[in-house]
């Protein structure tokens, strides 16, 4: 073969290479569209609740999330008629901007004119003054699937401030991203806090719908009342089917593989560590300022979402998990190894590690050598006796 003969039949191995690429990149993209498709979000149902709230006062719990069609739920209802009173913003806001415990402020929607009352911070349950001239109550925010994501506990406390006004509190209910497995401790009674308000695991395998059944029928709102609740289905989804979310859920939950991660790295917000707030890869990574936790490196800085992360402006060193395969569990396995790389293990855990675990043991057990396997065998028959509990309230096909 001559040398240019040579050159021809390798410019066509790789036009061919390249060709079949961008077939593959073609089918990949097109089933990601299918599958988003497919998946109508109780928000788009209006066939199910318009009617209900025609000629209502309607105050909506949303933030950024809260969108059908590329348009924001909002905007759509006033287009339809519906006299939409307030909104209610949970964590990070109504446009969904603010800093994880950053104070959200009461104001008003610059595009509506509505009023936006804050319900994080020190005004977590809306007042019966607030719900006064409400008719029905709207929850629509996208969740992750874990108990200390905060939008949850929100929903907890509208609910029960409905239910103690007698007001109708309606969940369009979106799909679960981590909704294909259960899994960690169930939080011990004494453990509440905003970041757990329920004796439900870590990652609790239900719908935001789902979850709301369980809180109200399972009478965990104040003196066991019961809210008049209506869920209006996910339609083209069940605990099977992957599910990636259009719009991130909060800040620092940028993708697909911060979403997975976050049940396992969010303990590490009650530690030293950083889980990379203040980088372009938020709980994707995990490091401390000493080269002795590992050869990557990031450096935290100030950004929107993150104005003031851990070990700001130091160089951390750490793993980086932007790329590892993130499995149907909850995995432990760093944790314990940065509490067994840590020099100074007493100051490893702080005050903020039992509320997210939902017990005192699992720091304890951790700083006793305890291993990975025997955690998960002494919170097994918590979690089986939830498993059962849960099957009574699941809305969609489960993953088993």
């Amino acid at each position: 073969m001559t040398y240019f003969a040579s050159m021809r039949f390798f410019q066509n191995v790789i036009l061919l290479a390249f060709f079949i690429s961008s077939c593959n990149s073609q089918v990949s993209e097109e089933k990601k569209v299918n599958t988003q498709i497919r998946v109508q979000v109780g928000a788009g149902q209006f066939d199910e609740y318009l009617d209900g709230l025609k000629g209502k006062k309607v105050a909506l719990v949303v933030n950024q999330t809260s969108v059908v069609e590329n348009i924001h739920l909002v905007d759509t209802l006033l287009s339809l008629g519906i006299d939409v009173q307030k909104i209610f913003a949970p964590e990070h806001g109504f446009r969904g901007q603010a800093d994880a415990g950053e104070t959200v402020s009461d104001s008003r929607d610059l595009k509506t004119g509505i009023p936006i009352v804050s319900i994080y911070g020190k005004n977590k349950k809306p007042s019966a003054e607030q719900l006064d001239s409400v008719d029905v109550v709207v929850f629509d925010i996208q969740d992750v699937g874990a108990r200390f994501y905060t939008y949850i506990s929100s929903m907890h406390y509208v609910m029960e401030a409905c239910a103690e006004m007698v007001i109708p509190f309606v969940v369009l209910d979106r799909p679960n991203p981590n909704g294909d497995y259960v899994d960690g401790s169930v939080l011990e009674k004494g453990f509440e806090s905003f970041v757990g308000l329920h004796p439900i695991p870590v990652v609790h395998g239900m719908t935001v719908g789902e979850l709301a059944k369980m809180i109200n029928k399972e009478g965990w709102l104040s003196n066991s009342i019961q809210a008049d609740l209506k869920v209006i289905k996910t339609r083209g989804w069940d605990h099977k089917t992957p599910y990636e979310l259009p719009i991130k859920p909060s800040p620092n939950l940028p993708n697909s593989q911060s979403i997975k991660l976050y049940p396992s790295l969010c303990f590490f917000e009650g530690t030293i560590m950083s889980v990379g707030r203040g980088t372009d890869f938020p709980f994707q990574v995990i490091g401390y300022p000493n080269e002795n936790y590992g050869e990557f490196s990031f450096t935290p800085k100030s950004n929107i979402g993150a104005k003031y992360p851990k070990h700001q402006e130091q160089k951390c060193y750490g793993a980086d998990l932007r790329n590892v395969e993130v499995g149907a569990k909850l995995d432990l396995s760093h944790l314990i190894k940065f509490y067994t790389l840590s020099e100074d293990k007493e100051a490893f855990f702080n005050g903020y590690f039992d509320k997210l675990a939902g017990n005192s043991w699992l720091r304890e057990w951790i700083m006793d050598g305890k291993t990975e396997s025997e955690i998960r065998k002494r919170w097994s028959d918590d979690l089986n006796r939830f498993r059962k509990l849960r099957l009574k309230y699941l809305l969609y096909a489960d993953f088993e």
